[in-house]
Parts: structure tokens; sequence; C-alpha cells
């Protein structure tokens, strides 16, 4: 099993680690392999949620997702995106862009950036709906049943999670604004941009979101009729489609982080693109064993500790729209609290088998 389901994460790494060393000696060998377990790190409870909604797709759609969905993360996020917030943000056009990224490596990380109070923003937020939307729900297994009961019973208000959402993108850029004032206005510029960045990143959530649970809704309530036929299976379609959609959004907002943060290890957009993209086909892989091994099943409060976790993401994310946040702190974050949520699935485990 274990074998079977990492064996691309394994060709992946060796095909890369390779091009790092043709593409600029062995010194790029390090560099690929520290963007690697960079990226690793910061997902690890990345991959714990996805495996959550990947185990609702079938056998196809979790082939999908390593797939066509590996191609997406690593040429989409890894490689193009920083290119085309580069080509916005500047106003330059692509292939300036890319011409950039090649040859003046220090004004492309400059410009990336410069750029970042909008991609935090946007990330932040989506990770924010995704964090309030399991904490305000009220859940038959509860890991803090003294945090978790309170805010279930808050949660039955309609449109809480939203509303708090922008609350805090509301703080989030009045702060960043007031305090860009303060500092000679270097960024006052961009407190509008967060603003807005940030609403795309809400309204991104409640869209993608909301198309999955429409259709899987209607689906199920299809499938509870006498038949199902022909519409019912159409229909398992366009829910598995907007569902796999919804990964990819959310794989997208968990990238913001490692992109950035991979700019303190190197500027080289190919090298950066090798390394991060190792280190999401491992994550991408760990997802689809976890499905399959019944790990969220067998450990019941690990989905618990990944939303905390996300939750910690995206306070991280806003607050580094003004302040700079180390890597490391985001990712010891992270695997401090799937670590304790683990422990505690082992220990009541234990306490049943008794």
């Amino acid at each position: 099993m274990l074998w079977k389901t990492f064996r691309w994460a394994f060709a992946v790494t060796a095909v890369g680690l390779v091009g790092g060393v043709l593409y600029d000696g062995w010194a790029a060998l390090g560099i690929v392999a520290i963007l690697a377990v960079l990226e690793i790190s910061l997902s690890f409870d990345n991959a714990v949620i996805n495996a959550g909604i990947l185990k609702k797709l079938n056998a196809f759609w979790q082939r999908i997702f390593l797939t066509v969905g590996i191609l997406i993360a690593v040429f989409g996020m890894r490689l193009l995106f920083p290119v085309v917030i580069v080509s916005v943000s500047a106003r330059l056009a692509p292939q300036e862009a890319v011409n950039l990224a090649l040859t003046d490596k220090e004004r492309y990380q400059r410009l990336v950036t410069d750029a970042h109070p909008s991609i935090a923003a946007f990330g932040g937020m989506f990770l924010l709906m995704i964090f309030l939307d399991f904490i305000l729900e009220d859940r038959a297994t509860k890991w803090l049943g003294r945090v978790e009961r309170p805010l279930a019973r808050l949660g039955r208000i309609d449109m809480l999670s939203a509303c708090v959402a922008l609350v805090v993108l509301l703080a989030t850029s009045t702060t960043f604004a007031t305090q860009a004032h303060q500092h000679g206005g270097h960024h006052a510029d961009k407190a509008q941009t967060v603003l807005v960045s940030g609403v795309a990143g809400l309204v991104t959530y409640l869209m993608v979101h909301g198309l999955s649970g429409f259709f899987e809704a209607r689906l199920e309530r299809e499938q509870g009729e006498a038949g199902g036929g022909r519409s019912g299976v159409a229909l398992a379609g366009r829910a598995a489609f907007f569902t796999f959609l919804y990964l990819e959004v959310l794989d997208a907002s968990f990238s913001f982080d490692g992109v950035i943060g991979a700019f303190a290890v190197t500027n080289d957009i190919v090298l950066m693109a090798l390394g991060l993209g190792i280190g999401a086909m491992y994550v991408r892989s760990l997802t689809v064993y976890l499905v399959r091994q019944g790990t969220l099943d067998d450990y019941v409060y690990l989905e618990h500790g990944a939303h905390y976790a996300i939750g910690a993401l995206a306070a991280v994310l806003l607050v580094s729209i003004r302040y700079e946040v180390n890597d490391i702190v985001t990712g010891l974050i992270g695997v401090t609290l799937i670590g304790a949520a683990f422990w505690s699935s082992v220990r009541l485990n234990r306490a049943t088998a008794d």
C-alpha cells in the first residue's frame, strides 16, 4: 500500500533532484531538497483536511487528484502563480514577467513580496472560512468540548461564519492602513487591495464550497428516491467536479505561505517550482494514503487538530500582511496542533479498548 500510494512521489523526487542538478549544478540539489521539506512541513495539515474531503470521492477522482491535480498544483501554483502575481501587480505583460523571473531575479522577488498583502488577505480569508464553518458546526465528536460546545450553539445563527470573517477582514484592513500611515505610507495604497482581496477570498470560498454542497445535497436526495437513474449519475459527476475544484482552491490557499516562504531559500523560479512541486506531490500522496488507510476514522480528533491548524495559519497570513512571521513558527504551530490531536485520539482509542 505504501509503495503503491507514494510511487509517484518517489518518481517526482528523483526527476526533480536530477532536474535541479542539470539546471544549476550540485548546489541546486540541496536547495530543491530544502524547499521540498519546507513544503511538506507547512502542508501536513493540508493533507489531513484534503483527506476528509477526498474520502467522499471515488477511485477515479482520487486518481484525478493525484495526476491532473498535481499538474495544477506544481505548474499552476508553484510556477505560474508567482509570475501572474508579478504580471498583474506590476502591470507587465506575461512574457515580460517570465523574462523578469529568469533574468532579474532580485527585482522579481521584490515584486512578489510587494504583492504579499493581497495574497495573504485572499488566502487568509479562504482558510478562515474553512476554520469557522468547522468550529461553528455542531458535531457529534468534539475534541475541546469546553470550547466547541458553546461555539456550536452560536453556529445556529445563519451566516455567522461569513459575518465573523468580514469583521476580521475589516479589522485587519483598518489596522493595516493605520499602521501603514504611521510608517510613512509605504503600503498605504495596499490597504484597499487587502480589503478587496479578502472579499475575493471569501466570495471564492462561498461559491466553490456552496456549489459542491449544493450538488452533494441534490445527489443524496435523488439517491434516496427510488431508482436514482441516469440523472443521479450525471449529478454525481458534477458534485465530484466541484468537490475537486474546492480541493484545488484549498490547496492553492495552503500554498501561498510556502511560495512566499520559498524566497527565503532562493529566488530562482525554476528551483522553487522543482522543490515545492516535490513537496506538493508528497502532500497529495499522503492525502490519498490517509483516505485508503481509514486513518481519519481510526484517529477521530485528527480533523479537529488540522482545522485548528488552519485557523492558526489563517491568523498567521493576516498578521503577515504587516509583520514578518518565520515559516518555522508556522510549521511548528501546525505540527503541534495535529500532534496533540493525534495523541488525544490514541488515548481515546486506548480508553475505548479497555
